[in-house]
């Protein structure tokens, strides 16, 4: 996005210097045309018989053509467009052109200012006069001067004016052409420029959900975890001690030695065991194999441990580019990793199961295959196994993370189980 503004920002600037370096022309070269005239004057004077009387016209009325376009340099700041002010300042321009000319015709070069703003000066029903009436001064002087001598002269004078009057059209129509083309490149510009600027707010605006998503989604992580911590006291730790409170009750009302101790062995049983589920329900509080390796390391060595215990042939495989996570979503992945193989473990009877992690452009995904006996997704009870949460709690975890999880199964064709979550990366 921001390489995309850079170059709107240069172009528009380019259209800009171009648009400026016109406006400078049209102020400064009336002045530049004018001393040429003076110059080519005083070299050609000789030639073309300048008298006293001549240089004192040619004189006062160039002084006076710097005064003009003086004022005009000022007036046209604020009058850009065609203006009684342009109107006057065209033809008194072309007077005093026409009359320097027709005593050197070097001066067409200050007539032929009329060429290159013709249209910025005159409205458009004045446009093809004051081009004919410019024309005229040059096609003068290019003739040999004003008045043209002999039928000869005048009919060179006439093709002349022909000529130039072509010339000058189509200069126009390039010219008009080219305005245009320029005008329709800086508005193309201005709303590309307004589109970027709108993107990257809503680009803004996506980012603060984003982030606002993963703090509710962190909140309901942390609710469910009390829940399924609830659950669980509920049913293994707060059984088990009812057990043994039970246990204990009997031995403290017999007499018989032998039941005693055998009633003391099932309380002590009930209690290792409760410790257990005491300990695994704290361990699953976060995972621990986070804590000092990438989700990638962890993965890896849950599938591998999965494999040795299991003594099922398991591969896990990379692809894309790997990256550090968000904490949640790393612990989104490894969760339904670890449920995803608990299910292959109870329920597959799988030969071969492979892990995959993949990297893509904005995404993760997880997926678990088997080729075990498969079964008929609809058909799948809310909750499967004991004390898990099944495919139910799966998709629910990839869901709390804006993500995805599907199940394609189908009875002795394996199963296929596919998570997708945003691409979140640690430091976001």
């Amino acid at each position: 996005m921001t390489t995309e503004t850079d170059r709107s920002s240069v172009a528009a600037q380019a259209a800009l210097t171009v648009e400026e370096r016109w406006a400078n022309f049209h102020r400064y070269g009336p002045f530049g045309l004018l001393v040429i005239g003076l110059v080519m004057s005083v070299a050609t004077s000789d030639v073309v018989g300048m008298d006293r009387t001549d240089w004192y016209v040619v004189g006062s009325l160039s002084f006076a053509a710097f005064l003009l376009q003086l004022w005009w340099v000022r007036a046209m700041r604020t009058r850009p467009g065609p203006s009684g002010a342009g109107i006057l300042n065209y033809w008194v321009r072309w007077a005093i052109s026409f009359v320097v000319a027709w005593i050197n015709p070097f001066f067409a070069f200050y007539g032929a200012c009329g060429y290159f703003d013709v249209e910025r000066l005159l409205p458009r029903r004045m446009v093809r006069p004051g081009l004919i009436a410019a024309v005229v001064v040059v096609a003068g002087s290019q003739s040999g001067g004003l008045p043209p001598k002999g039928s000869l002269g005048w009919v060179v004078f006439g093709g002349l004016v022909a000529v130039n009057v072509g010339l000058a059209g189509v200069m126009g129509h390039l010219n008009a052409k080219e305005s245009e083309r320029a005008r329709v490149q800086v508005e193309t510009i201005a709303e590309l420029e307004r589109t970027n600027k709108a993107l990257q707010e809503a680009m803004g605006e996506n980012a603060a959900l984003h982030t606002q998503l993963l703090v509710q989604a962190r909140e309901a992580g942390v609710a469910d975890e009390r829940g399924r911590l609830a659950a669980e006291i509920h049913d293994t730790i707060a059984q088990g001690l009812t057990g043994i409170i039970a246990q204990l009750q009997v031995v403290a009302g017999t007499t018989d030695p032998e039941q005693a101790r055998q009633h003391l062995d099932r309380a002590a049983d009930l209690a290792r065991h409760s410790l257990g589920e005491a300990r695994r329900s704290v361990h699953n509080l976060s995972p621990a194999a986070l804590e000092n390796a990438s989700l990638s390391e962890a993965l890896k060595k849950t599938v591998t441990e999965w494999s040795r215990r299991t003594g099922v042939r398991a591969e896990f495989t990379v692809t894309g580019t790997t990256e550090q996570l968000h904490d949640e979503i790393e612990a989104t992945l490894l969760r339904i990793a670890e449920e995803a193989l608990s299910n292959a473990a109870r329920h597959a009877h799988a030969g071969r199961l492979g892990v995959t992690l993949s990297y893509m452009a904005g995404e993760v995904t997880l997926d678990v295959r088997d080729d075990g006996r498969g079964f008929d997704p609809l058909e799948l009870p809310a909750r499967t196994g004991t004390g898990g949460f099944g495919l139910d709690g799966m998709r629910a975890r990839a869901e709390r993370i804006a993500g995805a999880l599907t199940v394609e199964s189908e009875p002795g064709g394996g199963t296929a189980v596919s998570a997708r979550v945003p691409l979140v990366r640690h430091d976001q």
